[in-house]
Formats: structure tokens, sequence, C-alpha cells
């Protein structure tokens, strides 16, 4: 069965594998389109299974929220070079998969890598785009956000992500930006203390005792210091107890309240392939 160029081209439209690929594929296949499209998918299933043991630690992260910024969508697609990273087309896939989980709004990453993205599962596609890209490809993280008000945030280079959730509809559009931003600079590890496991804090006064015994300061003084260690690690570590990155006299507590009062963060996600 013979094939044309249009064939060549359609089979690259619905697959983005190289013109090449495509014509040895229909070539293999005798014409068959359908065959061809197969041969395609089944060597990004050899390329992944080749590239298994790669390490991806370079790729894209995006966020965005829905249109009524009543829930908002993380994702993290990794390659393994940062030339790769950068293409448009690589960019693009990532953003395809994002769509995905704001219409869809699935509950966890297994559950995004099942929904369907062009007629296949987000999971095929990324295998299949692993054959194409020549890289392997890793779905590798999916955060969500719902409130009244969610804001998304990227840093230049899509390298970095923030979501940022508040109790109120509305939100001022610089002042949700200005905390989606803290978070990307700062990467706080909860909103306030109250939401830090009590576990957690117990290790952090442990820690900071031994630190101060192996310092020499004497045992009765211990728990007094260490509380003291504390109070400045929520400083550093919970997002509305932190210095606010553009006034650093004022926590950015201080900075929601100047705005509103009433207005609290529900709840954020953060992600940084660096950090």
């Amino acid at each position: 069965m013979s094939f044309t160029t249009a064939d060549v081209v359609k089979l690259r439209k619905v697959t983005g594998a190289g013109m090449m690929d495509c014509k040895n594929a229909l070539a293999d296949a005798d014409g068959n389109f359908d065959r061809a499209l197969e041969i395609i998918r089944e060597k990004g299933k050899l390329v992944a299974s080749k590239r298994a043991d790669r390490d991806a630690t370079e790729g894209a992260v995006l966020a965005k929220t829905t249109e009524d910024k009543k829930f908002g969508a993380l994702v993290v697609l990794n390659c393994e070079t940062d030339f790769v990273a950068k293409n448009e087309n690589f960019v693009a896939f990532a953003d395809n998969i994002l769509n995905v989980a704001l219409t869809q709004k699935p509950e966890t990453l297994d559950a995004l890598k099942a929904l369907e993205l062009d007629s296949r599962s987000v999971e095929a596609q990324v295998t299949e785009q692993t054959g194409v890209i020549g890289e392997k490809l890793d779905l590798s993280y999916f955060g969500k956000i719902e409130a009244e008000t969610v804001v998304s945030y990227i840093h230049p280079g899509n390298k970095l992500a923030t979501l940022v959730g508040f109790s109120k509809a509305g939100v001022d559009e610089q002042v949700a930006k200005d905390i989606a931003m803290q978070v990307a600079a700062m990467s706080p590890v909860s909103v306030d203390t109250d939401s830090i496991p009590q576990e957690v804090i117990n290790k952090e006064l442990e820690i900071a005792k031994e630190k101060f015994r192996q310092e020499g300061k004497p045992e009765a003084m211990l728990d007094k210091i260490a509380q003291g260690a504390l109070q400045k690690w929520y400083k550093e570590v919970t997002l509305l107890n932190q210095a606010f990155i553009k006034d650093g006299k004022i926590s950015v507590k201080d900075y929601l309240a100047q705005y509103d009062k009433d207005l609290k963060v529900t709840g954020f996600e953060r992600f940084g392939l660096d950090a």
C-alpha cells in the first residue's frame, strides 16, 4: 500500500513525531495509517523502557487557575535536559496536561495520569512523547487548591510555580500575586504555626536543645533557649510569620491585615525543580 506526503504530515500532526520517523513508520506499515500510528506508539514504549534508569531532573513546572479562580492546579513534567525543557512543544504538552487537570479536577497524580487526553490516557501520551522527543519524560507531581479565590504564579523559566488559596472571593489581584510570589521566594512549609504537626515542633525543639547542649549551655536553661529558637524558626518557615518580601519591616500577616483584617490564606502549593 502506498502513502503520500499528506499522510506523513497527518501522522506527524497526530503524534508529534519527526517527519522521517513518520515516513519510516508508514513505510514499515505499507502505508497503513493506523498501523503506522501503532509503530510510533510502540517506539515510544521502547524508548521509555530503554531510558527508564535515566534521571529526569529538568522539566516544566506550570500552574493555572480556572476562569472563576475557585480552583487551581500545578503540574510538573520532567525531562532529562534543559534543552528539551525550553522547547515550546514540550511546554505546550505540559500545558495540555495542566488543562486536563483544571477541567477534570482529579484527586491524585495517579487519577490525573488515568484521565483522557486526545482520546488516550495522559500516562500513555507521556510514554508516546518519550519516543517522539527521545528523552525520559515523567509526570512527577500534581497539586491543587480549591478556595474562594485561588491565584497562580509561574516564575520566569518554568522551573518554579505556586498556588495560593484565600478565604474570600474577589481578592485584589496585586495582593494575591504578592502572596504567591512570597511563597515562591521564601518557600514556607506551612501557612501558620497551627498547621505544623506537633511531632515536627517536638523534633525542632529536640534539635535546638541538643545544639545548645553541645555549645555548653546549662541544662536547666535548655527548654527556655530552645523555645526562643523555635519562635525564630516559626518566622522562617510559616508564611504568615515571615517578613514580607516587599517590606521587611512587617510580616505577611500584617500585610494582609492592611488590606483586609478578616482575609485568610487557606493553603498553598509550591514546587521548584531546584528547591
